[in-house]
């Protein structure tokens, strides 16, 4: 579609991350029309900065409902970054490298037992050696251009929502800063840190609150690891051109994504230690995300308690990127009638909204 915005869609997604897109994306393959709108450029936020590691970390520290989206996740990235790739030519850099944790907790044995995740154990590491990654900046590269060449979804960068349209109990659209209107039959919050910013105090909304996370990433001589290392806060990504990225900071600073001098002390002490030989390596870049925390890592996916038409698709703290294709399914499930399965109930925000009672 042209940039000149129509009046009316079925579904209008704030917020143009990564989970935005491919929400627009399923729903275009569901037959919905879509717009997508942004303050900024598509996937330029937690998208583009995150690390890439397909599974949380570690996965025995977080509830089931966001293993299960996980889970799904894993299964439909092999084949997304393959269709991705073909369809636009950017390749997302899928690799399943493994993921060896060093000196596990006691957790850890208990629960890939009972889940049935295969693992090597070792005396003090183990490999779960299914673990992929992806470069993030290239996925969200590649989503946008899918996006931009579906005749389904609008793609609309650079204006910013001033207010959503509620009146009488239901949302209707939103009015961008240039006092244009979009208006839509279903409108979903998917901005990331932001979503809990949108609508006025008077009215529920999901605890999700920036998180910021500083990384730095090496540049090696030569190739000096070949799958993440995870040791308690901190991990160091491989990829397949020899650099090596060491994250991450957990920061409850507010909307300032600058960086900082002491976070890139800490994690270059901590990429030393995990791997020595990046000892006098050059550092070739420090930047930082800003995460939407949530309680116990849980996201909102589902319609707002008491406002029709608006739903939400956010909150998916440090996991927005391994739970990203699984949301879009579980957001367009639905919107297309099809609802949501008992063991993803977490995610509804009515059930969040009664549990914080």
């Amino acid at each position: 579609m042209s940039n000149s915005t129509s009046t009316q869609f079925d579904c209008l997604i704030v917020g143009a991350g990564l989970i935005g897109l491919l929400s627009a994306l399923e729903l275009a393959d569901a037959g919905l029309t879509v717009a997508v709108v942004d303050k900024g450029e598509a996937a330029q936020q937690a998208s583009w900065a995150g690390g890439g590691i397909l599974s949380p970390l570690p996965p025995w520290n977080y509830p089931d409902v966001v293993n299960l989206l996980a889970k799904q996740s894993q299964r439909l990235y092999p084949a997304l970054c393959e269709q991705l790739h073909q369809q636009t030519g950017i390749d997302p850099q899928w690799w399943r490298c493994g993921l060896r944790v060093l000196n596990p907790s006691s957790a850890a044995t208990g629960w890939l037992k009972s889940h049935g995740v295969s693992a090597d154990v070792g005396e003090q590491s183990l490999l779960l050696p299914e673990v992929a990654q992806l470069r993030t900046p290239r996925l969200g590269q590649a989503v946008r251009a899918a996006v931009t060449s579906c005749q389904t979804i609008e793609l609309i960068e650079n204006q910013t929502v001033t207010r959503l349209l509620v009146s009488a109990g239901r949302c209707t659209g939103v009015q961008l800063k240039n006092g244009e209107v979009i208006n839509a039959t279903s409108t979903v919050i998917a901005a990331g840190a932001w979503s809990a910013t949108l609508l006025p105090d008077e009215y529920w909304q999901p605890a999700i609150e920036p998180v910021r996370g500083q990384m730095l990433l090496y540049k090696p001589a030569e190739p000096l690891l070949t799958e993440v290392l995870l040791s308690d806060k901190h991990y160091l990504i491989p990829r397949r051109d020899g650099r090596v990225l060491i994250g991450s900071t957990l920061e409850p600073v507010g909307f300032d994504p600058s960086t900082t001098t002491a976070a890139a002390t800490e994690l270059q002490t901590a990429a030393e230690r995990l791997l020595p030989a990046l000892v006098g390596q050059p550092i070739e870049r420090q930047w930082a995300g800003l995460r939407p925390g949530s309680p116990q890592g849980i996201p909102s996916i589902g319609p707002h308690p008491d406002i029709a038409g608006l739903h939400y698709n956010s909150g998916h703290y440090r996991n927005g990127v391994v739970l990203a294709p699984a949301s879009a399914k579980l957001l367009t499930a639905q919107l297309t009638g099809i609802g949501t399965r008992g063991e993803l109930a977490a995610c509804l925000p009515d059930k969040q909204r009664d549990k914080a009672a």
